[in-house]
């Protein structure tokens, strides 16, 4: 995982890709999903927007075109989903390690997260928790949904009707495949290009 400086004001967090072993698309209780990885997250400094972008793991319909979906966040949320992407520990528990020190003593695990609603810049999420032969749904925002996931290696999911709603085509520059500097600026350039006002309708 690398720390970039891409943009002005901007960290930019990646994270390889995280892969669980999923078909493309599947049909849970939730509905039809798809798998989804954190491709990046950007934490700005006021008043830049922080966003974290996520991709599905879906097969290409285009190998020089990626969907992705950015979410905007608050500045604190992103940096605590920062620190679970970096693997920080603090000498003090935080709010999103206390949470899974409680699961783990109550002998339960986070099973997966999904991303099941968007309305306009808000986005939803569902955190599905497994203790024994329960399972626990409780709504939660994204950013904290994600910041488990990534901290308990969890499944990542978004459900398919959202995903056609909200993502982005991201078109690959054929120029800069032998470039990955040249791939990453032009990407994180891509992605100041795009406000939360783009996903009001």
């Amino acid at each position: 995982m690398a720390v970039l400086k891409l943009l002005p004001r901007q960290t930019a967090h990646t994270m390889s890709t995280m892969i669980f072993p999923f078909a493309n698309h599947h049909l849970t209780e939730e509905g039809d999903v798809v798998p989804i990885s954190i491709l990046s997250l950007i934490i700005g400094e006021a008043p830049s927007p922080s966003v974290v972008v996520l991709k599905p793991q879906e097969e290409a319909r285009d190998e020089s075109i990626t969907r992705i979906v950015p979410i905007w966040i608050g500045p604190t949320e992103a940096t605590q989903l920062g620190a679970s992407m970096e693997h920080l520990r603090y000498p003090r528990p935080m709010t999103h390690d206390l949470f899974l020190d409680a699961l783990t003593n109550l002998d339960a695990h986070i099973e997966q997260v999904i991303i099941d609603d968007a309305k306009g810049t808000t986005f939803k999420a569902k955190l599905l928790l497994r203790q024994h032969g329960r399972l626990i749904r409780l709504d939660s925002r994204p950013s904290d949904a994600l910041s488990l996931a990534v901290r308990q290696s969890a499944p990542m999911l978004i459900e398919d009707r959202v995903l056609d709603r909200v993502s982005f085509p991201y078109i690959h520059k054929a120029a800069l495949s032998e470039n990955p500097e040249a791939v990453l600026a032009d990407f994180h350039s891509f992605l100041s290009t795009l406000s939360p006002d783009d996903f009001v309708s």
